[in-house]
């Protein structure tokens, strides 16, 4: 056995304590050092070649937890033995589950099984196997010394693992997702390829701190008290116990959530916890392969790294390139990147030939404005959608008064201009279309909204950025579980023992939702909100008002400055506006080979505001040197996850296999020298058909991008702008 090799399979955490893990030499001899910060918590075989229960993890693999190509795509989760007590390998089966299908479309219509899938194999034939992947998995923690940070590292080396022809693939998790929120990304193409592959939750992942009873999630997924979670707590908000339950008797069963509440700005170290995860990779895997004579065979030298993620991973992955002045990483790949723009000047951008006004906001920025108008522009005549699907959830769910009312306050406050619903929503829509959502946005602000996404991401994102704590009530905005009329309960015990599966890091109602506190009448969930200066059920109109005032220093109604005196007041704004300025890119990949996919039809993370204006910014800041290459992917939008949805299946096709592509494509280019594509417009076709019973896909919808594409197809700039065709 070779001498840095782990004895045993899987340890606890003071049996690692004592462990040296360094190969033993004198003088300069090199050593395999355990990068600063990180702890380890285990290491783990996953043996399974065959479909089982996923119950232990004899019975499970890398990729698929044990239940394959078929458990992955089934219609309901795996069973737990005791549902309100789950072990931690059975969150571990459901977690990777719940995150495969939570970024991918399972269904086999939308092209699981034969356009990708763990069937599919690296050289991409479509294959009856159900794809387990058996390997080992070593799972450890960076933190800064706080115990707050606890960033979660899971590396994968899989048993195909070729020490002749080493490589490392860096998947930090999409969205606040979990440690295996890249597993169907990152992770699957890495493991086919036999390649380590180094997750990582970069601060964010499924932190729940239940405040009225005193709960939290471990480490490994399970629960306990916060006290006898111990320094194995994922994440505690930092509250007294005298503060937690004055909190708690006057916000009653209030939840917080990790990528809110730890005040850490976890954004700020997303590029920084990719590096480290690419680190621990490579001590694990000297650990495991090292010798008495050469304890350290792998480096960053010999080691092919690719960093590759989608939406805000691949925003990590980009920042770990920015930030990478050790060479680490080798190239990188970002499908839906939240780019985060230090500025819109400098550069430009053009589509059809015509220059673009609205371009280069931040998360923050874009999301609260959109929070703002999206409910209201949803009802203009050139966002109408005339059918019964999830497409048109206003209407499915019966919002559209709801939405009626918005616009009447916009009105009432001179936000939006016009008499009638009409005019106010077409005012509405323009105001969008002026801060960088494009033509094919306009119906797509409907489910976008009433699904959530502006509600959830202006109340957590505003919160992290500020470093606010779980009791800050801050613009009058919580977490708690709701019921069916908004009305503020306790939260299911077994929906918190099972959150470590079921979450995906955000405030989506799994358990925890949006709540207004100051709701008229008591506490409500965010669809059922009546703000306080329009006295009618509007969405929580106050709300997000209060939250784009966070973000840009003023009342946008009056346009006056925030003062201590306002709500929200002018020290809560700069604490905001101070964590954005720690997330900006700059947009300088080093001369690393990077392509960045991005759907033109994304509404959550709109081109203008990211994909388009990175691509332009890093042209300007690396000049006709950059190896960046943009393919933007025509009916693409942010959630593939949503195409089995009515209404997005007929409408959309899916950005995953063009990931798939691009990771190829670096991967040629890095090992056989191979070129980058060309910038360009891919052109796809929808499935079409009938909402919720669009026919399948086939390979026809999505033509691979073309290495040198036709005349029309291509993105070039012209002086400082990128320019982009129709």
């Amino acid at each position: 056995m070779r001498v840095n090799e782990r004895v045993t399979v899987r340890w606890a955490l003071t049996a690692l304590a004592g462990a040296t893990l360094v190969a033993c030499g004198g003088g300069s001899d090199p050593s395999n050092d355990l990068p600063q910060g990180i702890k380890e918590i285990s290491a783990t075989v996953y043996p399974a070649t065959t479909v089982g229960t996923g119950a232990t993890a004899a019975t499970q693999d890398l990729l698929t937890g044990g239940i394959g190509k078929t458990g992955l795509g089934a219609a309901a989760a795996p069973a737990y033995a005791d549902p309100a007590n789950p072990t931690a390998a059975e969150l571990r089966r459901n977690a990777l589950f719940s995150n495969y299908r939570g970024i991918l479309d399972y269904t086999a219509k939308g092209g699981y099984g034969t356009l990708y899938g763990p069937n599919i194999t690296a050289e991409g034939q479509v294959t009856a196997s159900e794809g387990l992947i058996p390997g080992r998995e070593y799972l450890a923690v960076l933190d800064d010394g706080s115990g707050r940070k606890q960033t979660v590292i899971a590396v994968q080396v899989p048993d195909s693992f070729n020490t002749s022809n080493p490589c490392i693939v860096l998947g930090p998790s999409s969205g606040s997702r979990g440690v295996y929120g890249a597993i169907g990304t990152a992770g699957e193409w890495g493991l086919k390829k036999g390649c380590a592959v180094a997750l990582t939750d970069a601060g964010k992942g499924v932190g729940l701190h239940n405040l009225a009873d005193d709960t939290v999630n471990k480490v490994d997924g399970t629960r306990a008290t916060r006290t006898a979670a111990g320094a194995l707590s994922f994440f505690a908000a930092n509250l007294t116990d005298a503060v937690r339950s004055a909190y708690n008797a006057a916000f009653p069963n209030r939840i917080a959530i990790k990528h809110a509440h730890s005040q850490q700005n976890p954004e700020k170290d997303w590029g920084a916890d990719t590096l480290a995860a690419g680190r621990y990779a490579l001590y694990v895997l000297n650990a495991r392969y090292g010798t008495a004579d050469n304890p350290v065979p792998f480096t960053k030298g010999n080691t092919l790294v690719i960093a590759g993620s989608a939406s805000n991973g691949g925003a990590a992955s980009l920042r770990a390139a920015e930030q990478d002045g050790e060479g680490l990483i080798d190239g990188v790949v970002a499908s839906e990147p939240v780019t985060e723009m230090p500025t819109a000047a400098g550069y430009g951008i053009q589509f059809d030939g015509a220059a673009v006004a609205g371009y280069g906001k931040t998360l923050a920025e874009y999301t609260t404005w959109g929070n703002i108008y999206q409910p209201c522009a949803a009802l203009a005549a050139d966002a109408a959608i005339n059918e019964t699907s999830i497409y048109n959830y206003i209407a499915l769910t019966a919002m559209t008064a709801r939405a009626t009312a918005r616009c009447d306050g916009l009105a009432a406050k001179g936000l939006v201009s016009g008499a009638t619903t009409q005019e106010r929503a077409a005012d509405a829509l323009a105001k969008l279309r002026a801060y960088g959502w494009n033509a094919e946005n306009n119906t797509m602000h409907n489910a976008h909204y009433a699904l959530g996404n502006g509600p959830i991401l202006s109340a957590m994102y505003t919160m992290a950025y500020g470093r606010f704590g779980a009791d800050a009530n801050l613009c009058g905005s919580s977490f708690a579980a709701a019921n069916a009329t908004g009305d503020v309960i306790a939260a299911a015990p077994t929906a918190l023992a099972q959150s470590a599966a079921t979450a995906n890091g955000t405030a989506n109602g799994t358990p925890a939702t949006v709540i207004y506190n100051d709701s008229v009448g008591g506490a409500k969930s965010w669809p059922f909100a009546v703000s306080p200066s329009t006295g009618v059920a509007d969405f929580g109109l106050d709300n997000a008002l209060c939250q784009y005032a966070l973000v840009s220093g003023k009342d946008p109604v009056t346009g006056a400055a925030l003062t201590a005196a306002s709500t929200p007041t002018k020290a809560q704004s700069d604490a905001v506006r101070s964590g954005v300025a720690e997330v900006l890119h700059n947009a300088n990949l080093r001369g690393k080979p990077a392509i960045i996919v991005a759907g033109r039809s994304d509404a959550l993370v709109p081109v203008n505001n990211n994909a388009r204006a990175y691509a332009a910014l890093n042209r300007a800041v690396e000049g006709a040197s950059s190896k960046l290459r943009y393919v933007e992917v025509m009916n693409g939008q942010h959630f593939d996850a949503f195409l089995p949805f009515s209404g997005f299946d007929t409408r959309f096709v899916p950005l995953h296999p063009y990931f798939n592509q691009a990771m190829d494509v670096m991967w040629a280019h890095l090992k056989n020298g191979a070129p980058l594509p060309a910038n360009q417009v891919v052109r796809t076709t929808p499935r079409g058909g009938t909402a919720g019973a669009a026919p399948a896909i086939t390979a026809a919808n999505v033509p691979p991008f073309a290495m040198s594409p036709a005349a029309a197809d291509q993105i070039g700039f012209v002086g400082t702008s990128i320019s982009v065709p129709r």
